[in-house]
């Protein structure tokens, strides 16, 4: 394939982040037609030319992705430490998102990657994979408030972002509500942590501070932590919350409510910012 038609094919996939395909015994045994599947893709995050993970993910919005997702793990603590971003074909159908970090967040990132790499042991069995499991991070403040008679509002917008979900129903979402309930923006992937990193990095791009994470999934320990590395006071998930999400949420002092439909929610941490 010649340069110019991988860059059209890139090109297609990064904006529109479906397929089509022929699917058989839709509706009736026997009937064929065309449907709209979502894509999902490897996506490789490499720093200053350090392949650092890998993720299955939606091909839309990989910049803010990338931006997110170097926030919410503490790669860096500002978007202007990003350099810049490309986004580049790579082998298998996969993506690379080409990330250059500044000197001095490129070497912290090397020591962190050097320090995993010399630990032994298997999964959660030692006080430094503990710790790395339970980051450093210092408890929220509490200058946040939400009104729960706004939730409603919210989680009606929260459908307009899912414009691959809307044709395949195969995507989650997560979104940033003002104080007011107004939706200011959102991102819709087919893994639910890679939807709100990309809002993260959205977050982070439009400098929000004042408001709410709204995700269409249930929250985990992972997600609570990102929010609170990215200094979001205020969770909302539409499903359940995990136990080790609400102890995370105690010990960072992030609201966390799950459940939300409309006319309710469960609240499981740190009510006090909330109204009726």
């Amino acid at each position: 394939m010649d340069e110019t038609k991988s860059k059209e094919l890139l090109t297609k996939r990064v904006n529109i982040g479906v397929d089509q395909t022929i699917v058989q015994h839709k509706g009736t045994l026997g009937h064929e037609e065309r449907d709209y599947i979502a894509l999902e893709v490897p996506v490789a995050l490499v720093y200053n030319g350090i392949s650092h993970v890998v993720m299955m993910a939606s091909p839309k919005n990989l910049e803010l992705f990338a931006i997110g997702f170097s926030l919410s793990e503490g790669i860096i603590e500002s978007s202007n430490e990003i350099r810049g971003i490309e986004i580049v074909e790579s082998c298998h159908g996969g993506i690379e998102v080409q990330i250059e970090l500044s000197s001095r967040r490129f070497m912290g990132l090397k020591e962190r990657r050097r320090s995993m790499a010399g630990r032994t042991g298997c999964g959660i069995c030692g006080t430094e994979q503990l710790e790395e499991i339970f980051r450093p991070i210092a408890p929220l403040p509490f200058t946040q408030t939400f009104s729960l008679s706004h939730l409603d509002n919210g989680l009606d917008q929260m459908k307009s972002v899912q414009e691959i979900g809307e044709l395949t129903g195969c995507t989650h979402a997560a979104v940033w509500l003002s104080p007011e309930g107004q939706m200011q923006g959102g991102c819709e992937d087919v893994g639910r942590h890679v939807a709100l990193d990309k809002l993260l990095g959205m977050k982070a791009k439009e400098s929000w501070h004042n408001g709410a994470v709204l995700v269409s999934s249930r929250a985990s320990y992972e997600m609570v932590q990102k929010s609170a590395m990215c200094g979001v006071e205020i969770v909302f998930a539409v499903s359940a919350a995990t136990s080790l999400a609400v102890e995370v949420a105690n010990k960072y002092n992030v609201t966390l409510v799950g459940f939300c439909r409309r006319g309710r929610a469960t609240i499981f941490t740190h009510p006090q910012r909330l109204t009726n």
